[in-house]
């Protein structure tokens, strides 16, 4: 079974994150808003009375050094309330940003506030993107029918996550979460996230993968 995992929006608690993927061998996707980074961190919002920063634009490169990057549209908007051209612009003018800063292609793309409709669809993929993350909730195989409607299977603070996980494992399907690290709150939160990252990297059956390699497996006879 592989094992997908993505973060959203390129907040400082990334930072924190990243370092238990990295003790762990995970492999991630970070979607991220390269209009939203200044020159210096930024305040964004605050979380359950948590203020939530952005990272500098300078800081990104070494920050997620390593990881798979993906497009979350340049300043967040509502996709599907905007006018197409603007759309359009707030679409392609962040892959081309984050293609340039990272040096690395940015095949993905996730819709701010999981909103989308067939007109923004059409807009990702003409940008060039291979596949679009929603925020539905499925059971989806890998490939899906429009790889511009991804489902996940589930957000890593679902309760059921490991009634899901094993589902997926049972069926052999890809098991894609999702999430955003500012909503680790506390230390028992950030414990308790520790703990799950290393129990998937722990179960025999379970590969981390990326999720361009999910979406493009390799002929059957291939397949070890």
């Amino acid at each position: 079974m592989l094992v997908v995992q993505c973060w959203d929006d390129g907040v400082t608690a990334d930072a924190r994150l990243i370092e238990i993927l990295r003790r762990h061998g995970a492999k991630a996707t970070f979607n991220l808003n390269p209009g939203l980074h200044g020159p210096t961190r930024g305040h964004g919002w605050t979380y359950r009375g948590t203020e939530v920063l952005r990272f500098a634009r300078d800081e990104l490169a070494a920050v997620y050094d390593g990881f798979t990057i993906a497009n979350h549209s340049l300043t967040h908007p509502h996709l599907d309330q905007i006018p197409p051209d603007t759309a359009r612009r707030e679409i392609a003018d962040a892959r081309d940003a984050l293609q340039q800063q990272f040096a690395q292609p940015v095949d993905g793309f996730a819709y701010p506030f999981g909103r989308y409709n067939d007109t923004v669809m059409h807009l990702v993929r003409a940008a060039g993107h291979t596949y679009a993350r929603t925020t539905v909730i499925a059971h989806q195989p890998f490939p899906p029918a429009d790889p511009m409607a991804l489902h996940p299977s589930c957000h890593f603070l679902a309760p059921d996550f490991w009634a899901r996980f094993e589902q997926a494992r049972l069926a052999h399907h890809t098991f894609y979460f999702w999430g955003h690290s500012f909503e680790l709150t506390t230390e028992p939160m950030w414990s308790a996230f520790d703990a799950q990252i290393e129990r998937i990297t722990h179960t025999p059956d379970a590969t981390w993968s990326d999720i361009t390699t999910a979406l493009n497996p390799p002929p059957a006879s291939l397949r070890r």
